[in-house]
């Protein structure tokens, strides 16, 4: 019995390290996360940078623009110096240089305005990722693909949905598109939100399965007379 009530123990233990993994495995990536998908919509879309290179602190994030936007407006951000780089006629990558370099133990966000093509819908927009910090660099370009598994470095990106209806080419987004800046935070804070709360309930659970594997192993062994 009490080698039973072990495998038990250890086994909860095992399931709650596994919920408190998957959201930090997830927050592992840099992502990117819109405040609308939907077609023809204006659209701020915020990075999320979780870290550094294997403990590097990062220099500069370069992101490239897919070729079906063509517009495209940086967001200002503290402590970054923004540039861009022209492919033709538009803005075919955005730069961020930090003015001292971000440590691997802090996270930051960049947040770019977008036009989403109207004829996207469906399709999938992929932002690749060029993460140069003091020693080294990380790609994150690599295509995901429906039913595979997560490739090490994949590309920030989204999936376009529906124009909605009214939408206007969004113009009702774009009368406000000079609060993109809160938009922006807005966006940022909601996916802050998700990651903490995934985080507290993992922790949560860790704790439960902690308290019952020392109950279990301190109770005394019944022996017959």
């Amino acid at each position: 019995m009490k080698n039973t009530t072990r495998t038990i123990t250890l086994g909860g233990i095992a399931a709650a390290a596994l919920v408190l993994v998957a959201p930090m495995a997830a927050s592992a990536h840099i992502s990117a996360t819109a405040d609308t998908t939907a077609a023809g919509s204006y659209a701020v879309v915020t990075f999320a940078l979780p870290h550094g290179c294997d403990g590097s602190a990062t220099t500069a994030i370069a992101i490239d623009i897919p070729d079906s936007i063509d517009t495209v407006k940086p967001t200002a951000n503290y402590g970054w110096q923004v540039t861009t780089v022209a492919d033709g006629e538009r803005i075919g990558q955005v730069v961020y240089t930090a003015k001292e370099p971000l440590p691997d133990a802090v996270r930051d966000t960049f947040a770019l305005q977008v036009v989403i093509p109207e004829d996207a819908e469906g399709t999938t927009l992929a932002f690749p990722v060029t993460q140069t910090c003091e020693v080294g660099e990380t790609l994150w370009n690599e295509a995901t693909v429906e039913g595979d598994e997560e490739p090490e470095h994949p590309a920030p990106a989204f999936v376009v949905t529906a124009a909605e209806d009214g939408d206007g080419h969004g113009h009702g987004a774009a009368e406000g598109a000079g609060d993109h800046d809160e938009i922006a935070e807005a966006a940022s804070g909601s996916s802050d939100t998700v990651a903490l709360v995934l985080g507290l309930a993992g922790l949560a659970l860790g704790a439960a399965a902690l308290i019952v594997a020392v109950v279990a192993l301190r109770r005394p062994t019944r022996t017959d007379a």
